[in-house]
């Protein structure tokens, strides 16, 4: 064992805090590992879907800029959306980098220091 790191187990295979066998002790912690990656990875599916949401509302957004409207009024509401889909385009890039960013963590859920994973 390298400094920084313990056993879960007592030399006679019990857990030393409950006594339980140190198997059933690593299966329950495994189990809960996968439940919290797939609770993570449910996240991740949410956010997409608010990225998918944004890169929606922006196809919305482009087809009423490109209306040919001449008039100053019309002019300045154009560039109103036109700065609106910019920000919107920032927001949904952050989304799918924030996508990538969960699906990566839901990976390394229940991987801490001194731990194989599983």
């Amino acid at each position: 064992m390298t400094a920084g790191t313990r056993s879960s187990t007592s030399f006679n295979g019990t857990s030393p805090s409950s006594g339980a066998p140190a198997d059933a002790l690593l299966a329950s912690d495994a189990a809960a590992c996968a439940s919290r990656g797939y609770e993570v990875q449910q996240l991740a599916a949410r956010v997409a879907a608010c990225a998918d949401r944004a890169d929606a509302m922006l196809a919305q957004l482009v087809r009423v800029e490109l209306q040919g409207w001449q008039s100053p009024a019309g002019r300045a509401y154009r560039t109103s959306l036109s700065l609106q889909a910019a920000a919107l385009n920032r927001s949904r890039t952050a989304l799918q980098e924030a996508v990538a960013a969960v699906l990566r963590h839901a990976r390394n859920v229940g991987m801490s220091p001194g731990r194989t994973g599983y």
